[in-house]
């Protein structure tokens, strides 16, 4: 049995609940996380820089029941009705029970890291979720401020994505490593990869295909997200230019992401982006430049490639 197994092996004892109706919950929500992402951050680093041990894999699915919580909850939100080709939980069944059952993955999530024993795993585990909601929150508060500057929309994305991808490189590596020096570094790869996955996923909303994606698109328009293409738009308009802007995105409908073609095209906001992501994928491969060749180093470069390869 693989890395991945052994954390599917955990997520399918722990996500279990002898009501009926809980438990095909439990089953129908493990299947929106998707790629696994964060738990293959966490046992990479793991093997980077020394060996995957019993906790890792508590800790990856941890981390994996965390993220879906956030899904399932960003699902109500946005009104969105399939992920990963499949109905979202508040479109099959409703908002009250997409709200619960990400509150019991939440409180899951933080019952399984306790049988590690570890208080240093649960505090750093409990810190990077309220930032990723704190991420979430401003990025409510920051709906239809079309004025955000790039240093904030950032701040905004550093918590909701990457702080849950660079808590995982951490616990990888420090319940890995003989030489802690490698945490922060790790850490700070799984930070600028979470930046870069999350503009790429900008791109995809923008951009993207549902069919192909699997999941509903346009959402950030409807809601007004901020988005790299739209603040470099903004920013790089003129006053009646804004206005013009402004108007389109405060009335969106079907159409809006056909007619934002023209805008991007003016300000070549598209490829702006791109090299934005290009650029956090690459502070994240420096940070391995030190690491000693392996198998795993080679994928967790790969990751970097593979987390804006998807749009750009």
């Amino acid at each position: 049995m693989d890395d991945l197994q052994q954390v599917e092996a955990v997520l399918s004892r722990e996500l279990r609940n002898d009501s009926q109706f809980v438990d095909e919950l439990l089953r129908y929500g493990g299947q929106l996380g998707g790629k696994r992402l964060r738990p293959a951050l966490l046992l990479l680093t793991a093997r980077a820089v020394g060996q995957v041990r019993p906790e890792h894999y508590t800790l990856a699915a941890v981390v994996e029941m965390i993220h879906t919580a956030t899904l399932v909850h960003d699902d109500v939100l946005d009104e969105a009705e399939m992920r990963r080709h499949l109905a979202t939980i508040n479109a099959r069944w409703n908002n009250e029970t997409s709200v619960l059952l990400g509150d019991y993955l939440f409180s899951h999530a933080f019952y399984l890291a306790s049988t590690t024993g570890s208080t240093y795993a649960c505090s750093t585990i409990g810190r990077s979720t309220n930032l990723v909601c704190a991420g979430e929150l401003r990025q409510v508060g920051n709906r239809g401020n079309h004025g955000l500057t790039e240093d904030e929309y950032y701040r905004i994305i550093d918590g909701k994505t990457a702080e849950l991808c660079a808590c995982a490189c951490h616990l990888g590596a420090k319940y890995a490593a003989d030489d802690e020096a490698w945490i922060e570094p790790l850490e700070q790869y799984g930070r600028s990869l979470g930046m870069a996955f999350q503009i790429a996923d900008d791109l995809l909303d923008l951009l993207g295909d549902e069919a192909t994606t699997g999941k509903s698109l346009g959402t950030d328009l409807e809601k007004q997200k901020p988005t790299l293409p739209i603040i470099h738009c903004y920013q790089q308009a003129t006053e009646a230019e804004r206005s013009e802007l402004v108007a389109l995105l405060e009335s969106p409908d079907v159409t809006t992401r056909e007619q934002l073609q023209s805008w991007f095209s003016r300000f070549d906001a598209l490829n702006y982006a791109r090299r934005t992501a290009h650029r956090f994928a690459g502070e994240a491969r420096q940070q391995l430049a030190g690491l000693p060749d392996s198998i795993a180093k080679n994928s967790l470069l790969e990751l970097a490639d593979f987390v804006i390869g998807r749009s750009l």
